[in-house]
Parts: structure tokens; sequence; C-alpha cells
């Protein structure tokens, strides 16, 4: 097995367990986007969600993505309306795949599924 640093197995453990900071100051590039693009905070964590579902991205692009918008302001009702917007672009399988990603980021519990009862 290859030898690996504390550090470098410290580093990988946090990005594992989600620590935004950790992710934000590692990568460092939200900031420097968020100003190339010209948009406000709320506007840029916003586009960055609806990009999200639009590439049906991977759970862990939620959790980020919705804990640095709520972080610039953005309410779950401005996720909510993402969602209403973009519909009829992305499609509904992207819509429900997306959405037990935005409730978890969010700290909400799933619905049981029917099958469960």
């Amino acid at each position: 097995m290859t030898a690996i640093s504390q550090d470098t197995q410290s580093t990988l453990e946090k990005i594992t367990l989600g620590e935004i900071d950790l992710l934000e100051s590692s990568i460092g590039l939200r900031e420097i986007e968020r100003e190339d693009s010209g948009l406000d905070a709320r506007a840029f964590s916003l586009v960055k969600i609806a990009a999200l579902i639009a590439l049906d991205a991977p759970p862990a692009s939620y959790a980020w993505q919705v804990a640095n918008a709520i972080g610039e302001g953005v309410s779950p009702d401005d996720i909510m309306g993402v969602l209403r917007a973009i519909a009829p672009q992305v499609g509904g399988p992207r819509l429900i795949a997306a959405a037990p990603e935005i409730m978890l980021a969010l700290g909400l519990a799933l619905p049981e599924t029917a099958e469960s009862e």
C-alpha cells in the first residue's frame, strides 16, 4: 500500500464529511468564479443550484451548493422557485432526482415511500 501522509488523510476525511470551509479554502474557486460572473452572491448561488439540477449532479454537490446558497441569504423558497423555473427545460425526472438531495441538504427528512407502509 502507498504511504499516505497524515495531512492528506485528514484532508480527505474532512472532504468526505463535507466540511464546506475546507473545500472552500482548498479549492478557492467559488469567490473568483462569482466575481467573474458579475452576479451578486444570491443569484450566483441560485444559478449554481439550477446547473446541478440540469446536469443531474451527484448528491454531494447539492450539500455543498445548498449550504453556500443558504450562507448567501438564499431561502428554501428561493430554491423551490428555481425548481419551478427550470422544470420545463430540464424535465420531471431531473426534478425528481434533485428534490431529495435538496431536502437532505436543507436538513429535512425524506418522506416515507408507499412501499414502506
